[in-house]
């Protein structure tokens, strides 16, 4: 235990740089291996594997790996942590990755919609220009795409009939309370509570796509006009913006459901059925 390091779980230690001051102790322990997550790499330990990661804080990593190997939610797996090290701590950033980790299963699965949606939120962060975004923030534009049967939804230019995304791009929110959520500003026809079972949510809400890219770079907000007969979609906010239901969506890549055609791809045969 020497060096400040900390048992969580048999053959599994937390601690401080200073951990690996001492190769007498890692061996003690029967220390193997040593996952250094500083800007800087520790001075080597002969007969210890080094890994290096800087992107996150010990705390935070032992506490998904408990997640990952014993089956304990964040907050059960942060409490052992902390019930062994009582210093120990995970600042609000990495709290809301463990949960988002714990609600993709343990699991990293960028084809998660909230995986997606995590992203998307700190993309401005990151890239307050938002110049230079990362290629695989951007869906691959359906028109690149061979186009084989599959069990996806394809949405189209109502117009011009261009195909513009998948289903499997569309980022669901849960739904807002209505006028209520409008408080602060004139009611219009589209927030009101449908009384008649129609749909509160009027538009879809997206991950950006290929073809949206030289119209989101640089800029807060804007149009969404068809990339081919240039009818307007909808709309863009790196800030957010309201769905019809209430809710705030951040940021919002918004388009229009009466712009749009649904088209799915029947399961026997090649013909496809509109959805108009």
């Amino acid at each position: 235990r020497g060096g400040g390091m900390v048992p969580v779980l048999p053959g599994l230690y937390v601690g401080g740089a200073e951990s690996c001051s001492s190769p007498e102790s890692l061996a003690a322990a029967g220390v193997v291996a040593v996952l250094t997550l500083d800007a800087e790499e520790p001075p080597a330990v002969p007969g210890v594997r080094a890994m290096h990661a800087g992107v996150s804080r010990s705390v935070a990593v032992v506490t998904a790996y408990l997640m990952k190997t014993e089956g304990l939610g964040w907050e059960e797996a942060y409490a052992a942590v902390r019930a062994a090290k009582p210093d120990a701590e995970v600042n609000p950033g990495f709290q809301g990755q463990l949960k988002l980790y714990e609600a993709m299963g343990c699991a990293v699965d960028s084809s998660s919609a909230l995986y997606k949606r995590y992203r998307l939120e700190t993309l401005t962060e990151r890239y307050p220009e938002l110049r230079d975004l990362p290629r695989e923030v951007f869906a691959v534009d359906p028109t690149s795409i061979c186009q084989t049967p599959n069990t996806e939804v394809l949405y189209r230019c109502r117009k011009c009939r261009r195909a513009l995304f998948r289903s499997s791009s569309i980022l669901s929110h849960t739904e807002g309370s209505g006028p209520t959520a409008f408080a602060h500003k004139r009611i219009t026809d589209s927030a009101q509570l449908w009384g008649d079972g129609r749909e509160k949510c009027t538009s879809y809400f997206t991950e950006p796509v290929q073809w949206m890219e030289p119209a989101l770079l640089g800029v807060m907000e804007g149009q969404l006009l068809c990339p081919k007969c240039t009818s307007k979609l909808g709309s863009f906010s790196w800030r957010g913006e309201q769905c019809s239901c209430g809710r705030w969506v951040t940021p919002a890549f918004q388009i229009h459901k009466s712009r749009v055609d649904e088209v799915r791809t029947l399961p026997a045969g090649n013909f496809q059925a509109a959805k108009t």
